[in-house]
């Protein structure tokens, strides 16, 4: 599964790929638990068992996916 994180003041995002096994609901619910304080971190855990915290105050979104999901680069056509 692949989180995206847009962060404020940053026209970059941050890609974390999680795990197959991750759960998309589970994962929804700890991320809006952790996004109520501003003073907290939230932090990932990729495939590769390295960790990513983002201070919550610069998060700007959060998108959750599927590898598999299609991803359209360029223009769309008529």
């Amino acid at each position: 599964m692949d989180v995206r994180i847009g962060v404020t003041y940053s026209a970059k995002e941050i890609d974390v790929e999680l795990g197959d096994d991750a759960d998309a609901g589970e994962l929804r619910s700890e991320i809006e638990t952790v996004l109520r304080d501003d003073q907290s971190v939230l932090w990932l855990t990729d495939r590769k068992g390295r960790q990513v915290g983002v201070p919550v105050a610069k998060v700007a979104y959060v998108e959750i996916g599927s590898p598999h999901d299609d991803r359209r680069i360029g223009f769309g056509g008529g």
